[in-house]
């Protein structure tokens, strides 16, 4: 398969695949805040739906050009991402979400991927946003977003989640 064919594909999942966790997000949403959850970093939550949408869109467009073969070994690193992704998920349970809602009378999560990294998920999709791209042959995709993420993510995002925790007596993150 070319990086060309593939990459409709991986459009077509990477959509499917955000729509329904948005799905799941939206549910556990609705559960934290009937539980008194606290919201914090409401301003930056925008630049993630331009992030996303725009980082799958350019693999997709920058793919379909490539004339090259499918990069194996950043699919294989996509594809092992995968369960990574649904790990943290699986884990937080009802706390994960895609905005940061703090519910009152938690404790942080530290089982699962959260006993090896503080921030599993952020990891997940830092290793997606390099390796979807790669594996069609988007570098500059790859580049781009990979940079624009951590910029998000270390100058914005972290920050305002370990304040939030820090502010609500560590209550666990209902994190995306």
């Amino acid at each position: 398969m070319t990086a060309r064919t593939l990459a409709p594909w991986l459009l077509g999942f990477l959509t499917a695949q955000r729509v329904l966790e948005l799905r799941v997000a939206r549910a556990n949403e609705r559960w934290a805040r009937a539980h008194g959850a606290v919201e914090s970093g409401r301003e930056h939550y925008p630049l993630f739906f331009v992030l996303h949408p725009a980082w799958m869109l350019s693999t997709y467009i920058e793919g379909r050009r490539s004339r090259g073969s499918v990069n194996v070994p950043a699919l294989l690193l996509f594809v092992l991402a995968q369960p990574l992704r649904y790990w943290v998920i699986r884990t937080l349970g009802r706390y994960w979400n895609t905005r940061i809602l703090i519910v009152p009378g938690g404790t942080r999560v530290t089982g699962g991927p959260f006993r090896y990294l503080k921030h599993p998920n952020y990891a997940v999709v830092a290793l997606e946003l390099a390796t979807a791209p790669l594996a069609v042959g988007a570098w500059r995709s790859a580049l781009a977003f990979t940079l624009l993420n951590a910029a998000l993510l270390l100058l914005i995002r972290i920050p305002a989640e370990e304040r939030a925790l820090a502010a609500y007596g560590g209550d666990p993150p209902a994190q995306g």
